[in-house]
């Protein structure tokens, strides 16, 4: 299974970094359907055009521990399978974020020509504009 991992410095505590992943409202395009804090057991509906189709992607947190581990996985999707595993990590500067996707995806050789060709890029992008939205909001609240 393909897995992605980025990691981002953000000079402020766990605490705050943790709670801002938790809040759907900073989270880019596409947004979700509900607004607040995701706890464990919570399911958050995504909406997107990728690629020029309509998709939607259901997950369901499933592992939760404040202020450093926070797991959502797939409960409905395109995905066969897609798990985010957001972990903060203190450093002497603040927090070292990890982001680590994995997933698979459907059409066996195609899906995987896909992951490689357009996929990986499109999670790295989509999480990379989330995390810099994230880290700003965080760093201008310390």
């Amino acid at each position: 299974m393909p897995t992605l991992i980025l990691e981002t410095l953000i000079h402020a505590r766990a605490e705050e970094c943790f709670d801002l992943v938790r809040d759907k409202r900073i989270q880019t395009e596409p947004l979700p359907a509900i607004f607040g804090e995701l706890g464990i057991g919570q399911t958050v509906t995504f909406k997107s055009n990728n690629f020029g189709l309509d998709q939607s992607l259901s997950v369901k947190v499933t592992e939760f521990g404040r202020p450093t581990l926070l797991v959502d996985e797939m409960t409905e999707g395109s995905f066969r399978s897609f798990k985010h595993i957001h972990e903060f990590l203190f450093v002497e500067n603040g927090t070292l974020m990890r982001d680590t996707l994995v997933w698979e995806t459907p059409f066996g050789i195609f899906g995987k020509l896909i992951d490689k060709l357009f996929l990986e890029r499109h999670l790295t992008d989509l999480v990379s504009t989330r995390n810099a939205k994230l880290k700003q909001i965080a760093e201008d609240r310390a």
